[in-house]
């Protein structure tokens, strides 16, 4: 702000009634705050473009922060649309593998790791429980029953090589698809990163530039100040000029005066001469002065 106090006031009172001496000093102290207000506004500029400069640095900061996050969303987007085709591919294999565990009954009944398991915890009864004939009979023909089961499922698994290697395969490709799910997180994340950067940055800019406002509006403010002390030190001035040429045109009226005076004086002078009249020194040099004689 523009302390306001230190500004010199000029009315139309004090160009018509100052005395010139105290005019003279209103030009002065005009020229001066002008002076003032000319370098505070100069220094305000100054700082004003130094704030502009700042709020293009975060806007092009921020900038550099959404082309990244852009690219990064392209590379998310491209690891996303192979993970969806390696996923598709993978149901497909997948499909292929019940369709060939159904084609051969494995689907049908319980998988070799649960028969394998039945088998061992009743191999432990028969060891550790006291049985009767009957009993045990009867354990152990369940016991060479689930033997026979899992031996007859293992036997088609194991002759069917098109099975494991179309296992494999699915797995393989399902494995890929994660690889490519686990980089669109990565680079998700990193996006998010650049974007929250990015409106960081911009919000900064924000901010910069109401504070480059505001260094605007007072810079302005000190311009008008100086413009107008300025235009009063003109007024002034012109006020001064006309001064001069009131007192020059007073000289020249007194001068003039003066001079038509010592012309009638003379030409008494110059009468008396040529009547007969005796002229002493003095009337002599007035003749002279005027060119009467």
């Amino acid at each position: 702000m523009v302390d306001e106090s230190k500004n010199i006031e000029l009315t139309e009172d004090d160009l018509e009634n100052k005395s010139k001496g105290q005019l003279i000093k209103m030009a002065g102290q005009l020229r001066d705050r002008r002076n003032e207000l000319n370098q505070m506004a100069s220094d305000r500029a100054s700082k004003r473009d130094d704030l502009n400069a700042k709020t293009r640095e975060k806007v092009d900061e921020a900038q550099e922060h959404r082309e990244q996050r852009d690219e990064l969303n392209e590379q998310v987007q491209e690891h996303k649309d192979k993970r969806n085709e390696l996923n598709a591919e993978a149901n497909e294999l997948f499909d292929k593998v019940e369709k060939l565990k159904s084609d051969m009954e494995l689907d049908e009944g319980k998988d070799l790791e649960e028969l394998e398991e039945e088998i061992e915890q009743l191999e432990f009864k028969q060891q550790t429980e006291v049985l009767s004939s009957e009993e045990e009979k009867e354990l152990i023909e369940k016991i060479e029953g689930k033997r026979e089961e899992y031996e007859e499922r293992k036997g088609k698994l194991d002759q069917n090589e098109d099975l494991e290697e179309l296992v494999e395969e699915a797995e393989e490709v399902r494995s890929e698809a994660s690889q490519h799910h686990q980089k669109v997180t990565e680079l998700a994340d990193k996006a998010q990163e650049h974007h929250n950067q990015m409106i960081e940055a911009y919000r900064e800019a924000d901010d910069i530039r109401d504070e480059a406002d505001d260094m605007h509006e007072s810079f302005v403010e000190a311009q008008e100040a100086a413009d107008q002390h300025h235009e009063d030190f003109v007024r002034v001035q012109k006020r001064l000029r006309e001064l001069d040429k009131e007192e020059e045109q007073e000289r020249k009226s007194e001068r003039d005066k003066k001079k038509e005076e010592a012309k009638e004086e003379a030409e008494e002078i110059y009468q008396k001469f040529k009547e007969g009249e005796t002229l002493d020194t003095e009337d002599l040099m007035k003749l002279q002065k005027t060119g009467l004689l």
